[in-house]
């Protein structure tokens, strides 16, 4: 009896086994495909600059001090307002310059009739000494006479120009057409020659905007340069202090001599025309630079982008629903785009949600980007 028993027993373990190894065939089976969303890689215009702080500078930017001592006595223009060149700004006190320009002209004069004098004494003697009446040192003494007077008439005159030139000095005028700050003194200040200063003065059309540059850099600025100074609308773009982008286009005006030690930095200064005053001196503004890789690039959303050890990668769909890791090489980043410079071709299928799921080579299924996020699989897929 225990025989039909034990071979019962048998065949029905033979039976769970056999169930059980279905049951672990179909549970070890490949993985679901994952809902993904796809998104063309599409060439377009990408147009991108690159960010660079910037101060804003006068290109003719003057302090004003006396080169005469004295006392100032008038002032002849309003604080902050535009003076055209030649205008009077400052008057110290001229009547000692005037008196002493004055004594000076006196002097010459009084010069020049002594030499006037001495020349017709000269000529009398010479004629006297043609007819053997006077001795020839008497001549030669009217002649060194003549030549000495003749040198103080030089001298006086030269006494002259320095008293007029101190006189001229007494009045400061504007040396070019600009902006006049605040006075730094008022009326009855004593002033002292090169010391004091009195003002300033800053021409405000054109500007000047200044801003550094790696030594790499460098030659990037030189081409803009020789090219005429990349003076487009698009090459240089200012943007204000307020956030605001400012009208007028910039061209390089000039690349300074040498690279800075310690920094290995380069100082570039960019013109832009200023007609309507809103730039200005010493003003802080960003400098946007037209980057020379703008043009037809392919570009894709930038959360397409997975880096893995510092390089990155997108999956592209392939022909047999299975998507493929690439490594591309990345450019700019346009806001929620980024271009791709080497790695894609357009119209390449890159997946844009669902790549924390993904493998390469792993199984996609186009869903909904809510599924895609989720990683649910898609409606009506078999179960």
């Amino acid at each position: 009896m225990n025989k039909p028993y034990l071979a019962l027993a048998y065949t029905v373990g033979l039976l769970t086994f056999a169930a059980c190894g279905k049951k672990e065939e179909k549970a070890a089976g490949p993985p679901p495909a994952t809902p993904v969303t796809l998104v063309d890689a599409r060439t377009t215009d990408a147009v991108y600059y690159d960010e660079y702080p910037a101060t804003v500078v006068a290109l003719n930017n003057v302090e004003l001090r006396s080169q005469v001592a004295g006392f100032i006595t008038q002032i002849y223009f309003k604080e902050g307002e535009v003076v055209q060149k030649g205008k009077p700004l400052y008057e110290v006190d001229r009547r000692k310059y005037q008196a002493a320009y004055q004594q000076a002209l006196a002097g010459l004069r009084s010069t020049q009739a002594t030499v006037q004098n001495n020349q017709v004494n000269l000529e009398r003697y010479q004629r006297l000494a043609q007819q053997d009446a006077i001795a020839r040192q008497v001549v030669d003494n009217a002649a060194t006479t003549y030549a000495t007077s003749q040198a103080q008439v030089a001298e006086a005159q030269a006494a002259v120009a320095l008293a007029r030139t101190d006189l001229d000095y007494s009045l400061i005028k504007a040396p070019f057409t600009g902006r006049i700050g605040i006075s730094q003194v008022r009326l009855g200040s004593q002033v002292s020659p090169g010391t004091t200063l009195l003002n300033t003065i800053s021409a405000e059309n054109p500007m000047g905007v200044d801003f550094v540059v790696t030594e790499s850099d460098l030659s990037r600025f030189a081409d803009l340069q020789r090219q005429g100074g990349g003076g487009t609308d698009s090459t240089f773009r200012l943007v204000l202090p307020d956030g605001t982008a400012y009208k007028q286009p910039g061209k390089i005006l000039a690349i300074d001599r040498a690279v800075t030690q310690g920094t290995g930095t380069v100082q570039i200064r960019v013109q832009f025309n200023n007609p309507q005053r809103e730039l200005k001196d010493g003003m802080t503004t960003v400098l946007n630079v037209l980057n020379r890789q703008s043009g037809r690039r392919i570009v894709v959303p930038y959360k397409a982008i997975v880096e893995q050890m510092g390089e990155n990668f997108v999956f592209v769909a392939g022909d047999s629903s299975k998507a493929y890791q690439r490594k591309v090489q990345l450019g700019p980043r346009l806001r929620d785009q980024i271009v791709v410079t080497k790695g894609l071709n357009d119209g390449d299928k890159v997946v844009t949600e669902g790549v924390q799921k993904l493998r390469d080579g792993g199984q996609i299924q186009v869903g909904t980007p809510a599924q895609a996020q989720a990683g649910a699989p898609a409606a009506g897929a078999a179960k």
